[in-house]
């Protein structure tokens, strides 16, 4: 095939791939940044309480047969409904007639306590604000599957956009002297900054 057919699928390759992870890439930088800055950025969480008792008629059911695990369909649909909540996927811990359930989430955490015995529920929300939030994307923590694969198809991306703009610069660099002088300062730049003042 000619050259000039793969010099154009070269730079089709390297403008899809810089469209296709341009919102990550800008999302990664900024978050990069609060993230090294974590210290100096004020943050002031947000703590809700709720309290509830369990209905009469689920509080019997309960009281008569514990669960071991698991979550009853009734007892779920009503914690849902009282905490406006989603339970799918969340571990429900039983132990010593007393339901725990963790409930991380990018930007917060939260949990909920039920205690079969009185039928006392507790929950607790926080919530650091919208830079927590995007800082968590950035690290993946408690985002879930569809977002951990978000992650790596954006990195593979990233590759397909870094290769190609290589392939590119030695295609341009005889035009261009001081490619190769950048591309080098790249490299060696941070490996330098490691070596020197990371300890």
């Amino acid at each position: 095939m000619p050259y000039s057919f793969w010099l154009g699928t070269l730079r089709q390759w390297h403008w899809i791939s810089s469209a296709l992870c341009l919102a990550g890439m800008l999302l990664f930088a900024v978050t990069g940044i609060t993230l090294n800055h974590a210290a100096q950025i004020e943050a002031k969480p947000q703590v809700h309480n709720h309290q509830a008792q369990l209905p009469a008629a689920l509080h019997a059911v309960l009281q008569e047969q514990q669960p071991s695990h698991g979550l009853p369909l009734a007892l779920r649909q009503w914690l849902q409904a009282e905490l406006a909540i989603r339970l799918d996927g969340r571990d429900a811990e039983w132990s010593d007639g007393e339901l725990y359930i963790g409930l991380p989430r990018p930007g917060g955490d939260a949990w909920l306590s039920l205690d079969i015995e009185s039928g006392e529920l507790e929950f607790e929300s926080t919530d650091r604000g919208w830079i927590a939030y995007l800082n968590d994307l950035h690290k993946g923590r408690n985002t879930g599957t569809a977002w951990s694969w978000f992650i790596d198809v954006f990195s593979v991306l990233c590759v397909v956009f870094s290769l190609s703009g290589l392939l590119l610069l030695q295609r341009y660099a005889g035009n261009r002297p001081s490619t190769w002088p950048m591309l080098g300062l790249g490299l060696v730049l941070p490996v330098l900054l490691a070596l020197l003042f990371i300890h």
